[in-house]
């Protein structure tokens, strides 16, 4: 009784999670006019993804991109940074308090909101000439994204065992040809973890993008706000922008849904 009880609950509370993506797929295959009508039963129509993707004013498979190169771009940069600096912070030989300071700053900036730093970085971009341009959103996403990839990349190299760098130093290995030819191939698992959950916080980004971006650079989400414009709403439009949106995070969480628990989990357990 207390097995059906309890997946009873879980149907209905996965019924609830997905019932809002059941009404924008809904809303996807529906005309404009149906939608507008509340017609709860209506013919399919795919005409909001051609509107999507073939239409002249659309820039919507160029947006996507855009997204596909900052997310890469900024999610390449957090992994070499984060990776020599988890190798530098729990390998070499540093004063803990460094360690300390470091990680305590990381926390905190951590825990600021973004939209804190959307007005300064703004005026900064804009002065140095690169408002719309791919640097700014890289720069900014990999910013924002570097604290949880070295919390992330730092949980794995700890779990790498000292005898293996206490073995490569005794065989005459320098800093750089442990990290290399070691401690690197031994550090993909976490990196492949970081660089998912990375590249999903950037695909998914709006507050950046929509204040660092104009047309030409503007990504997925930023894309999808510009169907809701001062006299029209197109309804249809934006529920199909938002369902290919969520192609790429779906899949990656399908297929490596183990490797993104086991990164969000990493170092909880000892």
């Amino acid at each position: 009784m207390t097995r059906f009880l309890s997946h009873s609950l879980l149907v209905i509370l996965s019924f609830i999670f997905l019932l809002p993506f059941g009404w924008i797929a809904s809303l996807a295959f529906k005309r404009q006019i149906d939608i507008l009508m509340t017609n709860i039963v209506s013919p399919i129509s795919y005409g909001n993804f051609i509107k999507l993707f073939a239409s002249k004013e659309s820039t919507f498979s160029n947006d996507i991109l855009n997204s596909l190169f900052i997310g890469l771009s900024s999610t390449l940069i957090v992994l070499i940074v984060c990776s020599l600096a988890s190798f530098t912070l729990t390998r070499l030989k540093i004063e803990k308090w460094v360690g300390i300071i470091i990680f305590g700053w990381l926390l905190v900036f951590h825990m600021i909101p973004p939209i804190t730093f959307i007005g300064s970085w703004f005026v900064l971009a804009n002065s140095l000439g690169l408002f719309n341009s791919y640097s700014a959103l890289i720069i900014a996403h990999a910013t924002i994204n570097l604290p949880l990839g070295l919390f992330i990349i730092t949980n794995y190299m700890k779990e790498i065992p000292h005898e293996i760098q206490e073995a490569a130093v005794i065989d005459g290995a320098s800093n750089y040809q442990t990290y290399f030819k070691i401690f690197l191939p031994l550090l993909l698992p976490g990196l492949f973890t970081a660089a998912i959950i990375i590249f999903l916080f950037s695909w998914n980004d709006f507050m950046i993008s929509i204040n660092l971006s104009a047309k030409a650079t503007q990504t997925v989400p930023v894309s999808v706000a510009t169907y809701a414009q001062q006299y029209e709403v197109r309804y249809g439009e934006m529920a199909a922008g938002s369902l290919v949106s969520l192609v790429p995070g779906l899949l990656l969480t399908i297929f490596a849904n183990r490797y993104i628990v086991r990164g969000i989990t990493a170092g909880s357990v000892k």
